[in-house]
């Protein structure tokens, strides 16, 4: 599965449950490490899930491969970048058919100030996680581009006053089975 798809997917909440899962304590030990610091060197990684760095290394190239591990990037601070406001939007669609559906998803995923987006259950149609220098920005951008957006019937806005567990927190391992080696390095 490309980049590409796997970022549509998580976009419109597609899931893979049919595709096994198919890894052992190295791959997790891996995944853990790099989730946790992923500027580490091959060397250091190796060291720290107890291999050597040649298997190391063609374990997290299969990794990337496979889609286990989708990039790799920094974590910047959005306070000291200006971006002061963090807002959670719930938008309601006019019409829920898949042509309207996705051009107003096409039109989430071109505007910038959307960090993340989830196709969602119950009452709304989408639920976003929007960044702005301030509110003025953000009713300025939410009057002037999120309800220009086409199939907007509603929206509705809470905002954050403050990070408890931020995001790019690492994803829980503990519930993946563990396989057996098979002779894999």
């Amino acid at each position: 599965m490309s980049e590409r798809e796997i970022q549509e997917n998580a976009i419109s909440g597609i899931t893979r449950t049919s595709e096994s899962i198919d890894l052992d304590r190295y791959d997790i030990a891996i995944l853990g490490e790099l989730q946790r610091d992923g500027r580490l060197s091959n060397a250091e990684l190796a060291s720290r899930i107890g291999l050597s760095a040649a298997p190391t290394w063609r374990r997290v190239k299969r990794l990337e491969e496979e889609g286990y591990i989708t990039g790799y990037r920094a974590e910047i601070d959005r306070r000291r970048i200006g971006l002061g406001v963090f807002a959670f939007v719930r938008i309601d669609a006019e019409r829920n058919n898949a042509a309207a559906t996705q051009a107003l998803e096409d039109g989430i995923r071109a505007l910038p100030e959307v960090v993340a987006c989830h196709y969602i259950s119950g009452t709304g149609t989408f639920e976003l996680q929007v960044v702005t220098t301030d509110l003025d920005a953000y009713s300025r951008w939410a009057r002037d581009t999120l309800f220009k957006l086409p199939n907007v019937k509603d929206m509705h806005t809470s905002f954050s006053l403050g990070e408890v567990k931020p995001a790019g927190s690492v994803w829980p391992l503990t519930h993946l089975p563990l396989t057996h080696l098979r002779g894999r390095t």
